[in-house]
This record gives C-alpha cells, sequence and structure tokens, in this order.
C-alpha cells in the first residue's frame, strides 16, 4: 500500500506545491514504511518528483484537460487511487484542490481535511493537525473513513530531498463525456511576473499610496525581491489595481514566507487572508492601525520616504553578495 499524492502541474510545469506535496507523502510513507506514488496530469519532465521521494509516477496525457477540470481530475486521481490500491491520498489545498477535493471524496467514500500543517500526528488512530477559521486557530481532526485525503497547507512542510529511483508508467482512465461538459472558452494570465499562489514574497499596496500613479516604487520593491504584487480590496475596488492582485477573506488568501504591507490599515477581512504567512512586515504612518498588532515588525513612517530607502539598501545587499 503506497500513498498517493497529486502533483500540480500548469502548461506543463510542475509548481512548488507539488513537490511540497510529495515531500509531506514521503513523510506519511515513512511512517507505514511504505512508498510514494505520484499522479501527473499533462506534466513534462516527471522524474524530477523522485528528488523527493517518489518512487513510482503514474502519468496520464489527455488534450481535452489542458486546462483544469475539477470533475475530469478527480475522477482521474480516484481512478488511480483504486488501481493502486492507496488508503492515503495527498494533495495541496490551493483553489483548484479544494473545488475538486469534495468530488473525490464522494467517489471515494473519503474523509478529507483541508489546510494540513503536519505529518499525522497518529496514525492509530490517523488524525491530523490543520489550521481553521482562517488560520486564526487549530483542530485535530480524526478520520473514521477507510481512505483518506489530506489537503497539505502551503508552505508549512517545505520541500525535503529524498532522492529515489523512479518507475513511470503510462495510465488512460476512463473519463465519461459529461465531466467535459464545461468549456473553457479564454484564460488570461499575467506574464514575466510572480504570482500570488506560488510566491515567496508578497508586496501589498493599500490606500496609504493615495493613487495608482504612486505604485512604481510598490513594482520596484517586488522586483528587486522578486515577489509577487499584492492590494487591499479598497485598492481594487477604486481600480487601482486589478482584482487578481487582490488579497485577504474575500480575495486570494496568503501563504507567502514574507508578507509586507504598505498602506493598509489592516481590517480584519485582510489580516484573515494573510494570516498563513510566516513573516508579516508592515508600513504604515498611522501606530495605531491594526495592522502593527498582527505584524512580526513594523515600521511607523511614511512610505513615500521609507520604502525608497529600502529599495535603496536591498539593491547595494543583492550587489555586495551579487
Amino acid at each position: 500500500m503506497s500513498v498517493l499524492v497529486y502533483t500540480e502541474s500548469e502548461q506543463g510545469t510542475f509548481k512548488k506545491i507539488a513537490f511540497e506535496a510529495v515531500s509531506y507523502a514521503k513523510g506519511i510513507a515513512d511512517m507505514f514504511s511504505t512508498t510514494v506514488t505520484a499522479v501527473t496530469i499533462n506534466a513534462g519532465d516527471v522524474v524530477e518528483l523522485g528528488k523527493y521521494g517518489a518512487t513510482k509516477i503514474v502519468q496520464v496525457s489527455n488534450e481535452k484537460l489542458e486546462n483544469f477540470n475539477a470533475q475530469a481530475y478527480a475522477s482521474i486521481i480516484a481512478q488511480t487511487a483504486k488501481k493502486e490500491d492507496v488508503q492515503v491520498i495527498v494533495i495541496s489545498s490551493s483553489a483548484n484542490c479544494k473545488f475538486m477535493a469534495p468530488l473525490l471524496a464522494i467517489d471515494l467514500e473519503a474523509g478529507f481535511v483541508p489546510n494540513v500543517t503536519q505529518l499525522p500526528v497518529s496514525t492509530s488512530p490517523f488524525k491530523v493537525k490543520s489550521n481553521v477559521y482562517s488560520n486564526k486557530a487549530f483542530a485535530f481532526t480524526e478520520y473514521m473513513t477507510h481512505t483518506k485525503i489530506i489537503g497539505l497547507a502551503k508552505n508549512t512542510f517545505g520541500l525535503k530531498e529524498n532522492e529515489t529511483s523512479v518507475n513511470t508508467e503510462e495510465f488512460l482512465p476512463e473519463l465519461i463525456d459529461e465531466v467535459f461538459n464545461t468549456e473553457v472558452v479564454s484564460v488570461e494570465k499575467t506574464t514575466d511576473k510572480v504570482t500570488i499562489a506560488d510566491a515567496e514574497i508578497v508586496v501589498s499596496g493599500g490606500r496609504g499610496l493615495k493613487g495608482p500613479e504612486n505604485w512604481g516604487m510598490i513594482e520596484e520593491l517586488a522586483e528587486t525581491l522578486g515577489a509577487a504584487i499584492a492590494c487591499s480590496k479598497p485598492v481594487s475596488d477604486m481600480g487601482w489595481r486589478p482584482h487578481s492582485e487582490h488579497v485577504g477573506q474575500t480575495g486570494k488568501p496568503v501563504s507567502s514566507n514574507l508578507y509586507i504591507a504598505i498602506g493598509i490599515s489592516g481590517a480584519i477581512q485582510h489580516l484573515a487572508g494573510v494570516n498563513a504567512s510566516k513573516v508579516k512586515v508592515v508600513i504604515n504612518s498611522d501606530p495605531e492601525a491594526p495592522f502593527f498588532k498582527a505584524a512580526d515588525y513594523g515600521i511607523v513612517g511614511d512610505a513615500f520616504e521609507i520604502v525608497p530607502k529600502l529599495i535603496e539598501k536591498l539593491k547595494e545587499f543583492k550587489a555586495q553578495n551579487a
């Protein structure tokens, strides 16, 4: 009995969470003295998964699956799980996986826990720890089902190299026509930018920047750090920045290693969406801004003076350590 892990990819390239999920699955496999089987869908260099502990890779290729399809992906993973006779399935807690997981759980009559933060605290009974209430608390959940689906929270387990030899096999699952009833007409993406979902560092701006014309320093800071750009809800509502950059409880959740908030007061909805970030830095002229209570580091001052100096120092540091 191996541990099955679904490895997310986009346009043939694995996302970072795919390697983290394999690393996590390997940790569970070691607890059961078994191996890791990875299932890939339209992925490219699958052998790279062996670097993190996968010993068998089940490859699925289908031109109809170029874009994510929750029903089809759930069916593929379920068929793979039945074929491999697995009891534990690891997926990520990405938006796509959270959309797909209930369908997968129904198909396999499995229990599902999202936002899991560490290896199971026990295997008999099988119990996991997860973030709940917008990362304000955690819960211990015991599975009562034969098959268990774990949704791994991003940036909680990390990448752990554990190179193994890899065997690959092609798999042709049966997909009924009904799973393709939804058609993707077009996909619009930003190019040459770090995405919020995959970013290790996120630089976010709020109304304190006073207008879209002042966003240049946010972009320069993000470029210097190799970070993704984000914004608060009021900023996207006013049209200063696209809604795709809105982070918070009603926008995109952020679980980066470093989150820098500039000119953001820290409304409860915003904090709920970024609370999972490991280190939070806030720059704000108002010393009473709620964000200071949630931040790991805070600077009280004018962002228009502080950010350019921060960029200058970062560039100096990079030049000296190049």
